[in-house]
């Protein structure tokens, strides 16, 4: 039998407060990540003034960061296991910060672009790295719920970029507020090389080295588990993901006349919906490890609801609607943590960074396919003019067509897991 694969299994001897504050550390490396990651979420409408760009041009700056974060996934997880999460910590915060305070001074879109793929780097690195620890740390039984913590708490930097990044980029101006980020991420770096351990200097002595570079990739490749996690992954995460860090803001603001405000609030929700879910979720994923897949599932079909609400109408939709339709999106984020836990727990100790990284690209590979499309759509139906309700209710519609292939993608792996691993995923 296939056994998970963790490495918390002498949990009980670790000194606990050591092992929250290395924890916490890496969070709060992950919160600054994601307040940067989502920040061009909120700065499009000023990003197309900027750069005078249209719509198309416009999702290429999403696109070229999540292209990058994703096809990073599998480099950084092989890193990963080779010099462990307080190296990959530092540098990814370090990283991002570069790229942040080359967005504020640039002001013309190559250059820009650079930035882009600076910053998709560094957030390449740093949550594959901060749910490493998790196994290191704490004991298997509690694995699944402390990784949903993890998202759940790093998700609070959308509030970042959904409110006092905002607030400074309608005040301050687009320098100033890019250089606050910027300021952010060399914090984070300087909390990582400082606080992050790999593992307890005093735990129990194993029998895992590091693995030579590109030792492993095979198995990891060729494994059924790793491939549903990245459906998984895909599935639950790649509509949430295209909303949050490019369309989802001028959807609401253009498209259903919401103010800049009630935008932000709905932003904020769907933190807030992490927040109350993802513990659920993880104890879930515990308690059931042989029904991961079957929540990943319930939990589209939840998703698909939601954009049903604000595809089929014609209409704006009151803001009751719209708070529906962000929450039932928003399942998907900790749900796709889910991807993360399959992958990892059919993988070796040596292997769980790849095993991660792949499974982690699958929800920002299929935001990629769907950011772009939506700009494609958008472009050709208002040839340059600002974007109406009906033009976004057309491009959006694509996030049905990537969830049909989600779905199906997910049905077959799991059956192949099935058929090849002892232990089943139902």
């Amino acid at each position: 039998m296939v056994e998970p694969a963790t490495a918390a299994a002498a949990g009980s001897t670790r000194p606990r407060s050591r092992g929250w504050v290395v924890w916490g550390t890496a969070v709060l490396v992950y919160a600054a990540a994601v307040a940067q990651r989502t920040s061009f979420g909120v700065a499009g409408l000023q990003a197309a003034q900027r750069f005078e760009v249209a719509a198309t041009a416009l999702s290429l700056f999403a696109v070229v960061q999540v292209v990058v974060y994703a096809l990073l996934q599998l480099p950084v997880g092989v890193a990963l296991d080779r010099v462990g999460s307080r190296v990959m910590l530092t540098a990814g915060a370090a990283t991002m910060a570069a790229g942040q305070l080359t967005m504020g001074l640039v002001d013309s879109m190559p250059l820009a672009l650079v930035a882009r793929v600076l910053i998709g780097a560094g957030d390449a690195m740093t949550f594959v790295s901060a749910i490493r620890l998790v196994p290191a740390w704490f004991p298997a039984r509690r694995v699944p719920l402390v990784t949903q913590v993890t998202g759940i708490v790093g998700q609070l930097g959308q509030v970042v970029s959904a409110v006092p990044f905002a607030f400074a980029l309608h005040r301050l101006g687009w320098t100033p507020a890019f250089a606050g980020l910027a300021a952010l991420g060399g914090i984070a770096a300087v909390g990582a090389v400082t606080l992050v351990r790999d593992r307890p200097d005093d735990g129990p002595t194993t029998t895992w080295a590091p693995p030579a570079l590109l030792a492993g990739l095979g198995p990891t490749i060729r494994s059924w588990a790793t491939w549903l996690g990245f459906w998984s992954h895909l599935l639950s995460a790649f509509g949430l993901n295209m909303f949050l860090l490019m369309w989802g803001y001028p959807f609401l603001v253009q498209g259903e006349g919401l103010t800049t405000g009630q935008a932000g609030a709905l932003f904020s929700l769907s933190v807030a919906v992490a927040i109350v879910s993802g513990p659920v979720i993880g104890e879930l994923t515990g308690r059931h490890p042989t029904r991961r897949s079957l929540m990943v599932l319930a939990v589209a079909v939840a998703g698909l609801a939601g954009w049903l609400i604000v595809l089929l109408p014609s209409t704006p939709r009151p803001l009751w609607q719209l708070a529906v339709f962000v929450v039932l999106i928003s399942f998907g984020g900790p749900t796709s943590l889910i991807g993360l836990d399959i992958a990892a727990s059919y993988a070796p100790v040596e292997r769980m960074g790849s095993a991660t990284g792949v499974a982690n690209a699958g929800g920002f590979i299929g935001a990629v396919v769907v950011m772009l499309a939506v700009g494609v759509v958008l472009d050709h139906r208002t040839g340059g003019a600002p974007a109406q309700l009906a033009d976004y209710r057309a491009a959006m519609w694509v996030v049905v067509a990537v969830w049909v292939v989600g779905v199906a993608a997910v049905l077959v792996s799991r059956d192949r897991v099935r058929r090849t691993l002892v232990a089943p995923v139902r």
